[in-house]
């Protein structure tokens, strides 16, 4: 369903992808930084190896709060529209990072340099758990039924354009700042600039139109009920927690480059060089975001659940060869590591946003897709960098992390297994009353 003119269509999809594309630039900013400087300079007293555990368990700890984002975003979405969620969700994530930029260190203020950190890393958790659904359902919610994927695929791409960003932003810093001088004051740049991007997102935000289907459902008078959450979770609890597994395959991979391990693990245990480590992760990210826009075009010709299924087995793969590759302690083969991984996260990244959106009716899609994504964040990504640590940290060798990936891979490729495919579905509010957990799952 669509009533956007093609013009107004590729507008919310650049506002959408921009916006998204700023808000995951200052996430994995944070996640990129705990590993290579946070470990050193946040968390004094600490042996080594124990200071980067604490410092992934900050980065984890965010996730924890983007259900509360879920809940109030999805809440407000529902009653009040997509755009209004975004424009909040945007100036609370750029505010948190640009005070990161300003904390003082360990050496300076004790103990409330961490604690300021942990702050401001949970505001921006509350953020990112708000603004994803909100910014892919107005982007597929735009878009003609044919093209949901494509359109999706725009704000998801955001996420990888991001981290191609950050990394690219901390590698120019690591030129510019070599040395000592990037745990000086080289590092702060990156986070400092958040504010300027911000800027840039609300003025480009500002001009888009709001989702047709949340127009239509105002027209109707069919908002979502007084308590969408509770109406969510009694109806579609099954949908909600397959839909988080599927989500959580994803992010238990993705967040070894996203959640900064890989570039933790082969600066501090390989002694790698930091710049190369930085620029084979916005290797990493170029082949991501292609990938990602390849397969939610795919999607619309293939269907959302073939082209999941297919994108866990190429997932599979680059998850078993992931730190063989990266244990060469060479750049060829952590260029060659990353890369691999990239366009493996992009096969199980790019259907995304339009699955979901096809995965709950209209009056509480904004709760259902926006929970349902921050759960698979906490069951997938939130801690995969802190456990993949200890396991290195216990055991001295990474194949137990390569286990945990593959595990992760398969728990995901029959988290799909059980979904039907609802691929080009209508969206209206019209179809609320034929749609239940049945038309969902698969009952064996």
């Amino acid at each position: 369903m669509s009533k956007s003119s093609p013009s107004e269509r590729r507008r919310v999809v650049a506002a959408t992808t921009i916006g998204t594309a700023i808000e995951w630039y200052d996430f994995f900013l944070y996640a990129s930084v705990a590993g290579l400087v946070f470990n050193h300079i946040m968390f004094g007293g600490l042996e080594p190896g124990l200071a980067t555990i604490v410092s992934f368990l900050s980065v984890g700890l965010s996730f924890l709060f983007r259900p509360l984002g879920a809940v109030l975003a999805g809440h407000f979405a529902d009653r009040y529209g997509r755009k209004f969620v975004l424009m909040v969700t945007l100036l609370a994530m750029g505010g948190a990072t640009t005070l990161i930029g300003l904390v003082p260190t360990f050496d300076t203020i004790g103990v409330w340099a961490p604690l300021l950190l942990i702050l401001f890393r949970i505001i921006q958790g509350i953020s990112a758990g708000g603004e994803w659904g909100s910014a892919v359902l107005l982007s597929v919610e735009h878009a003609p039924a044919d093209k949901r994927g494509i359109f999706g695929a725009g704000p998801q791409a955001g996420a990888p354009a991001g981290l191609l960003l950050s990394s690219g932003m901390l590698a120019l810093m690591n030129i510019i700042a070599p040395g000592e001088a990037f745990f000086e004051w080289g590092w702060r740049i990156p986070f400092l600039l958040s504010i300027v991007l911000v800027g840039l997102g609300y003025w480009i935000r500002r001009g888009v139109d709001e989702s047709p289907v949340f127009e239509e459902i105002s027209e109707r008078r069919q908002t979502s009920s007084p308590n969408p959450l509770a109406d969510l979770f009694r109806r579609f609890f099954p949908v909600v927690f397959v839909g988080a597994l599927v989500f959580a395959g994803n992010g238990v991979v993705g967040y070894m480059i996203a959640g900064g391990y890989v570039q933790s693990y082969a600066v501090g245990q390989l002694e790698m060089e930091r710049g190369t480590v930085l620029w084979a992760v916005a290797g990493a990210a170029v082949a991501w975001l292609m990938s990602t826009v390849f397969t939610g075009w795919v999607s619309d010709r293939v269907g959302r659940k073939r082209a999941y299924l297919v994108g866990f087995g190429i997932q599979a793969v680059a998850a078993a060869v992931l730190f063989p590759l990266v244990n060469t302690g060479e750049a060829r083969g952590l260029w060659l590591a990353m890369v691999l991984l990239g366009l493996a996260l992009g096969a199980t990244y790019g259907q995304q946003a339009a699955m979901y959106a096809e995965l709950f009716p209209a009056s509480v899609r904004g709760s259902g897709a926006s929970i349902t994504y921050a759960l698979g964040s906490i069951l997938g990504g939130a801690f995969a960098p802190t456990i993949a640590a200890s396991v290195v940290r216990a055991t001295g060798s990474t194949s137990g992390v390569t286990i945990y990936l593959l595990v992760a891979t398969v728990v995901g490729f029959l988290a799909v297994l059980s979904l039907r495919d609802r691929t080009g579905i209508p969206l209206g509010p019209e179809h609320e009353e034929e749609q239940s957990t049945a038309h969902f799952i698969h009952h064996r």
